[in-house]
């Protein structure tokens, strides 16, 4: 009898799971790729990440949710398609437009804690503006939400402000949020230099700095952000 044949052994070269392998570590270590497919790979993963963590963030993130309710009970409902992931350039994490746009700036986060403060941080503008009638292009008014966005988002928490270098041992966060805020304010196209904005966040930073709202109600960001009580309202538009 004769001994039953073989099949022909597979080359590994022509199977499909090898070469699907052997794409996904191209992709990983860029060998064999030209620089724009592999940097159309690192794109399409930003991206990819960018909108799992919003999802994410709409759905369980507690300030998120909390300024998405908010902005719902104002009259603004803000659907998930009106929250972007985009490229942007390398001087800013996202952005917010009065037409009811929220941009997050998918190459610029290195955690979804940082979207999320980020997300939250355009919340505010959004719902300053759909409750106190906001002229972007008056400075006190463009300076009153970039003081409350600041402090109540979460960009100023004390490990993030280590994190850029910057630590104080007294009122860093009010340091932080003034810093900020002037820095927005500088790139207002109706801001003519520095001192415009420095004097424009002076003028209105005790009214605005003080007023928390939306989160009064809930006092969870007293003991989130500051450990203690929230400071009552005084928001003022002038």
């Amino acid at each position: 009898m004769d001994p039953p044949s073989s099949a022909p052994a597979t080359n590994p070269s022509e199977s499909r799971a090898f070469q699907r392998w052997l794409k996904k570590a191209s992709l990983v270590t860029g060998l064999g790729l030209t620089p724009e497919e592999r940097q159309h790979y690192l794109d399409e993963q930003k991206h990819v990440r960018c909108e799992k963590w919003k999802t994410e963030l709409l759905n369980y993130s507690p300030s998120v949710v909390f300024m998405l309710k908010h902005l719902r009970l104002s009259g603004c409902a803000v659907p998930p398609s009106n929250i972007v992931c985009g490229s942007c350039d390398c001087t800013r994490s996202g952005g917010f437009h009065p037409s009811g746009a929220i941009v997050l700036c998918e190459g610029h986060f290195g955690s979804k804690r940082h979207m999320q403060d980020t997300l939250t941080h355009e919340l505010i503008h959004m719902y300053d503006h759909c409750k106190f009638n906001v002229d972007w292009y008056n400075l006190r008014h463009h300076a009153c939400s970039e003081i409350r966005a600041n402090s109540l988002s979460g960009d100023c928490r004390f490990m993030r402000e280590v994190g850029r270098g910057n630590v104080s041992l007294s009122k860093q966060h009010q340091a932080c949020v003034r810093r900020r805020a002037i820095l927005s304010v500088r790139a207002n196209p109706k801001c003519p230099d520095g001192a415009a904005a420095e004097r424009a966040v002076n003028e209105v930073w005790e009214s605005c700095f003080n007023d928390t709202r939306p989160f009064d109600e809930a006092r969870i960001l007293a003991v989130w952000m500051y450990g203690g009580e929230l400071m009552p309202n005084a928001f003022q538009i002038y």
